[in-house]
C-alpha cells in the first residue's frame, strides 16, 4: 500500500520568544521574507526590521514593538518556507494573528494593524494596573487552582505537563510564588513581562481591540484555526473575533489545543517564528510527536523546502501540501 500523507499543523510563536538579530538571515536569504519585512516597515511606518535585526533590546522588547516584531518574522519564515494548506493552525497568544494570516482568514496588513494596537493597549494597561505573571514548574492544576484561590491570582497560560503561568497583582504574585514553593514546585519563575497578561488586568485592552476589530475584515479560514480560549478550531468570523477579544484577558489553553491536534491525527508539526519554546513545550505534552522548527535560512535549506532543494516534491507528497505560486 502507498504510503499515507502526513496530517500537518502549522504552530507560531509567541511573546517572549524575541532577541536582537531575528529574521536577518531570512530577510538576507529569501526574497519572500524580504517583501514580509518590507511591508512591515511600510505599514507600521517605522523600521521594525532595523529594530529586530540591530535592537535596541530595551525597545525590542517594549510589547508594543514586540508584538509586531515577533509576528513579523513569523510570518516572513513561513513565506520562506513556502508551504501551505496544512490540516491546522494554532499560535501560542500572539501567534494566533501569524495562524489566521496562514489561513487567510485576516490580510498580513490588517494582522500587523491590529497586534501593534494589541501591544500598545497591553502596555497601557501594565501602566494602569500594574502586575507580573510567574511561571510555576512541576505542580499540577490542581495545586495551581489551589494557589490562585489563596493568591488571589488566575492561571494565564496552562502550556504543556507540569508549566502554569499565573497572572496577578506584583504582591499577589510574590504570594503565589510563595505558596509555590510551599507546595514543592520543582521551580518558579517571575516573567520579564510589563504586566499581568492574560488575566482579568488586561479587560481594557480588550475592550478597546474590540474597537479596533470592528473595522477589520475577517474571512472564512481555509483551513480550521485552533483557539487559544477554546483549544478547538473556530470557523466563522464571529467567532475569530469573539476569541481575539477574550484572548487578551483570558487563559490560553495550549496543552489542550496540541492534544486536541493529535487527537484529530496530527502527526507533523512545524513552528514559525524566532526562539524555540514550541518545541520544548511539545517535548513536554508529546516527546513523539515529530516538530521541526523553521527560524533560520539553515532550517528551510536543511529541510530542502522553499523551493530551494531537490526534496521540494517528496517533502510535499509526503505533507499533502500545497507550494506557493
Amino acid at each position: 500500500m502507498p504510503d499515507m500523507p502526513e496530517k500537518v499543523a502549522f504552530l507560531f510563536a509567541g511573546q517572549g520568544s524575541q532577541y536582537i538579530g531575528m529574521g536577518k538571515d531570512l530577510y538576507e536569504a529569501f526574497p519572500e521574507a524580504r517583501a514580509v519585512f518590507d511591508q512591515a516597515d511600510r505599514v507600521l511606518g517605522f523600521s521594525l526590521s532595523a529594530l529586530c535585526f540591530d535592537g535596541p533590546l530595551s525597545e525590542l522588547t517594549s510589547t508594543k514593538n514586540c508584538q509586531p516584531a515577533v509576528f513579523t518574522v513569523s510570518i516572513a519564515a513561513w513565506k520562506a518556507f513556502r508551504l501551505q494548506v496544512p490540516s491546522f493552525t494554532a499560535g501560542l497568544s500572539l501567534g494566533e494573528y501569524a495562524a489566521l494570516v496562514c489561513a487567510e482568514a485576516i490580510s498580513f496588513e490588517d494582522a500587523l494593524y491590529l497586534v501593534r494596537c494589541r501591544g500598545e493597549f497591553m502596555e497601557d494597561e501594565a501602566i494602569k494596573h500594574p502586575g507580573k505573571m510567574l511561571s510555576v514548574i512541576g505542580l499540577d492544576l490542581t495545586n495551581i487552582k489551589d494557589i490562585c484561590r489563596e493568591a488571589n491570582v488566575e492561571i494565564a497560560n496552562i502550556n504543556c505537563p507540569g508549566q502554569v503561568v499565573v497572572s496577578g497583582g506584583i504582591k499577589e504574585i510574590k504570594d503565589a510564588e510563595d505558596l509555590a514553593k510551599a507546595y514543592g514546585a520543582k521551580m518558579t519563575v517571575v516573567l520579564e513581562v510589563s504586566g499581568a497578561f492574560h488575566s482579568s488586568f488586561m479587560k481594557g485592552a480588550a475592550d478597546r481591540l474590540a474597537k479596533e476589530l470592528d473595522k477589520i475584515k475577517i474571512n472564512v479560514p481555509k483551513v480550521p484555526v485552533v483557539s487559544n480560549v477554546t483549544a478547538r478550531p473556530v470557523i466563522s468570523p464571529a467567532e475569530i473575533k469573539e476569541n481575539l477579544i477574550k484572548q487578551v484577558s483570558s487563559s490560553v489553553f495550549w496543552e489542550d489545543s496540541i492534544r486536541f491536534m493529535l487527537k484529530q491525527g496530527v502527526s507533523c508539526f512545524f513552528e514559525f517564528g524566532p526562539g524555540r519554546v514550541l518545541k520544548g513545550l511539545m517535548r513536554r505534552i508529546d516527546p513523539t510527536a515529530q516538530l521541526t522548527s523553521i527560524e533560520k535560512k539553515e532550517d528551510i535549506l536543511n529541510l530542502g523546502s522553499a523551493n530551494h532543494g531537490p526534496d521540494q516534491k517528496k517533502l510535499n507528497k509526503k505533507l499533502n501540501l500545497v507550494t506557493l505560486l
